[in-house]
């Protein structure tokens, strides 16, 4: 991860993002959460097959990052579903 992509990030999702890439695990959005945010509650979005969420978990698990949910996502585009993507949310206020 680049210096301006780091510099881009939310300051309180950013060193959960960074771990995860750093762990090999390819992000591509994530939100502190919040208002004035584009979610209630932090998230991360990150692709792979279908052991990649099973794999992050546990890696965020083993920091004893403050997870609330695990999902497996499918976005409706232009009324076309599309993904799927992994989505770990974080419980906000511990952030």
């Amino acid at each position: 991860m680049s210096t301006e992509q780091r510099e881009s990030l939310d300051p309180k999702i950013a060193p959960y993002v960074v771990a995860l890439n750093e762990e090999g695990i390819t992000t591509f959005e994530s939100c502190q959460g919040g208002e004035g945010h584009c979610a209630p509650e932090p998230f991360i979005h990150f692709k792979g097959d279908q052991s990649e969420g099973q794999r992050a978990l546990a890696f965020a698990m083993f920091k004893r990052w403050p997870i609330s949910e695990l999902q497996r996502v499918w976005s409706v585009i232009d009324g076309e579903p599309t993904g799927p993507v992994w989505r770990l949310t974080l419980v906000g206020p511990r952030l």
